[in-house]
């Protein structure tokens, strides 16, 4: 299907299984370390797309956890320094395919943009039916 380059953090649980429903998918994974990818302002901030700073941050990082990161208080430059100093406030994965560019593991978002089932089915379709197979802690839109 597609190559994709997954940069993700080593011993990340939530990437081992976001590389797998890619990988089932039928995507092709091009896997770089987060931790020592050599990163810039420039080259981070265009994962970002659109999205407010304060969903550039993973939310379960122990610095946001306990306030010593307030995300929602900073500025895109402030941001991107705290983000390159400490990788594990990155929200994960970045993803690149070509020059298109995302951060996090949405899947209804990956399904649109690359496919992220080998069916073709989206996520809110196999929740339509009672099924999650791939792994996320999210529950079908009510009607």
């Amino acid at each position: 299907m597609t190559e994709v380059i997954f940069y993700g953090l080593s011993g990340c649980t939530a990437n081992a299984k976001q590389k797998l429903q890619l990988q089932a998918a039928g995507h092709t994974l091009v896997e770089r370390d987060l931790a020592a990818e050599p990163l810039t302002a420039e080259t981070l901030r265009p994962f970002f797309e659109d999205r407010p700073v304060e969903d550039w941050f993973n939310r379960r990082a122990a610095a946001v956890k306990t306030g010593a990161v307030k995300p929602g208080e900073l500025d895109e430059e402030s941001a991107l320094a705290a983000l390159l100093a400490d990788r594990d406030l990155i929200r994960r994965p970045l993803l690149q395919v070509g020059a298109d560019r995302k951060a996090g593991f949405d899947p209804n978002t990956l399904h649109a943009w690359i496919g992220l089932t080998a069916s073709g089915e989206s996520c809110d379709d196999k929740h339509s039916r009672g099924v999650c197979d791939h792994g996320h802690h999210h529950f079908p839109k009510q009607g």
